[in-house]
């Protein structure tokens, strides 16, 4: 067996977007120095762990691999009808056979298919398929100024959850299809997405154009108008009096 020594970390990462599968990765990540207290420049060392959750059409898989310097050594596959670890190099021979002897330590790895990978890939599909984040919905123009001048109308949907949402623009009660630019769901990092929809337009007084979403959290459609405002009064104050009498 090998002597490691220094920190380590642990990282837990979903990978999400696999088709058909759903993964837990786990990587612990240890730098040794056996040469700290010589005056050299100490000599570094990479052990790694990786423990891997599988999904396929229901049946799940779990693979936990050891990797030194690069070099995988030893791995245990619920795959493999042994059920036991196995040697990939010389070097994983004795780590093999010492962990195989060890029956409290082996049965956590046979087990591990049940406790982790289905038991979390339940929990993350009940997640996947209850929970909702209705979305926030802003329409503003991307140009400010004369908006009698083409323009773009630009509908900014964001942190909604799951992501697939319906976005559509109006005008004046019908619907603009031509004109009509949009990005893909865009992941923000926290589950929710966020979304733009833009249509090419040139307002003219009186028109009124709604952004109109439809999403999984909403019981009913999400509309947003604007209009453009009428020209603003550049000089003069105007006053006007209101005589209340008998």
């Amino acid at each position: 067996m090998m002597k490691v020594e220094g920190g380590s970390r642990m990282v837990v990462l979903r990978v999400p977007g696999a088709p058909g599968m759903a993964a837990l990765m786990m990587s612990l990540m240890t730098l040794s120095s056996p040469l700290v207290q010589s005056r050299d420049t100490p000599e570094l060392y990479l052990y790694q762990k990786w423990s891997v959750c599988y999904e396929l059409n229901g049946t799940h898989r779990f693979l936990e691999q050891y990797v030194y310097n690069r070099e995988l050594f030893v791995q245990f596959d619920s795959d493999s009808a042994a059920g036991v670890f196995v040697a990939e190099s010389e070097l994983g021979r004795e780590t093999a056979k010492n962990w195989n002897i060890q029956k409290v330590f082996l049965e956590l790895r046979r087990r591990a298919v049940d406790t982790v990978c289905k038991h979390n890939f339940e929990l993350d599909e009940g997640f996947t398929l209850q929970h909702r984040v209705q979305p926030n919905v802003n329409v503003s123009p991307s140009k400010k100024g004369h908006l009698q001048h083409h323009n773009l109308l630009v509908c900014h949907v964001s942190d909604f959850y799951p992501g697939h949402i319906q976005v559509r623009w109006f005008l004046n009660g019908q619907e603009e299809t031509a004109g009509v630019l949009s990005t893909n769901p865009i992941h923000n990092g926290d589950w929710t997405f966020q979304m733009l929809v833009m249509l090419e337009m040139t307002p003219q007084q009186g028109d009124v154009y709604t952004c109109w979403v439809e999403h999984p959290s909403l019981d009913s459609p999400v509309t947003v108008e604007w209009r453009r405002q009428g020209p603003q009064p550049t000089g003069g104050i105007s006053v006007s009096f209101f005589l209340l009498g008998i």
